[in-house]
């Protein structure tokens, strides 16, 4: 017996929403585990990029075009956030984490 077409896509994409779920969990346990400020806003960017992924999945199991839309502003939204939030860290370092040994930052005499 052979399946329908539309009926293995349907499967594998729900499949693939468990496993994108369990992911997320994962990625959420990092962001609240997470010992230092960077391994919070890089569990965040992760967490956008899978959270897109799961919604693109998700249209494809529901068999709705609109998702995709849905998905496409939360990835532009998510991408100015992580660099929000890296903007905040790097300001809030006070410039101590760079490299003072880089050509474009030594002062010439």
């Amino acid at each position: 017996m052979m399946a329908d077409a539309h009926t293995v896509v349907h499967a594998s994409a729900g499949l693939g929403l468990i496993l994108l779920t369990g992911c997320m969990a994962l990625i959420v346990y990092r962001m609240v585990r997470g010992p230092h400020k960077a391994d919070r806003i890089i569990a965040l960017d992760l967490l956008s990029v899978v959270v897109v992924a799961w919604v693109g999945l998700f249209a494809v199991y529901a068999r709705e075009v609109i998702y995709l839309d849905v998905a496409i502003a939360f990835a532009l939204v998510a991408f100015l956030g992580t660099v929000a939030f890296a903007r905040y860290l790097e300001r809030s370092a006070g410039g101590n984490h760079r490299d003072q040994a880089s050509p474009s930052r030594r002062r010439r005499s």
